[in-house]
């Protein structure tokens, strides 16, 4: 008989945990050896227990589930994660899949079997990005390019900055400033700057927070 697979629940909100517990526990491949609440609880945990997979939650308090997970494979880096989150967009995607995470699926979803295939996937050794969300990811890798001043002309712009405002607040000159505007543009596939703002939104290269 094959040993089963083993995985930890992360999640805040506890009918999240009960919920995703009563699923993969029906898998009969697969036991649940804990569940936890934040970061802290799942770091203390994984030690412990050493699970195969952890399901771990995007938005938690204290630390967020790409920290939790970060520190995890640090220590742990035999440990699958796969993410769920209430987020999808392509930023939140691709920052995912750099901290080292094996599948992505979307809260909102809510299917079950999707679950269960991510599950079996990541345990064969696998990655699982369901068709909308590897669609995301390679947008994003389409504009991974993009320099860190890029990102700041881009924060300038959509703060409703001129060409020659955004160069005098970076100390750089006018025509630079005109073809980091290019640059994005191309990067983005923008028509004119007022597209390259809602596009960088679109993709979460900027979050309206900022």
């Amino acid at each position: 008989m094959s040993r089963k697979i083993r995985i930890l629940i992360v999640d805040d909100n506890q009918m999240m945990r009960f919920g995703l517990s009563g699923s993969l526990a029906a898998m009969p491949d697969v036991t649940v050896v804990g569940e936890a609440a934040n970061g802290e609880e799942a770091l203390a945990l994984v030690e412990e227990q050493r699970p195969d997979i952890v399901t771990m939650d995007y938005k938690m308090p204290g630390d967020n589930g790409l920290t939790v997970t970060e520190k995890i494979l640090a220590r742990y880096p035999d440990t699958r994660v796969i993410l769920l989150s209430a987020f999808d967009s392509e930023e939140d995607i691709w920052n995912a899949v750099q901290v080292g995470v094996k599948g992505y699926l979307t809260k909102t979803a809510g299917n079950v079997n999707e679950l269960l295939a991510a599950v079996k996937a990541v345990a064969d050794g696998e990655r699982y990005f369901p068709e909308i969300i590897a669609n995301r990811l390679k947008e994003r890798q389409k504009v991974s390019g993009l320099s860190a001043r890029e990102v700041e002309v881009l924060k300038l712009l959509a703060a409703g900055k001129s060409n020659q405002e955004i160069a005098d607040t970076l100390g750089i000159a006018l025509e630079t400033t005109k073809s980091h505007l290019l640059n994005l543009r191309s990067k983005l596939g923008a028509a004119d700057r007022t597209q390259a703002v809602v596009l960088a939104y679109e993709k979460g290269i900027l979050h309206l927070n900022e």
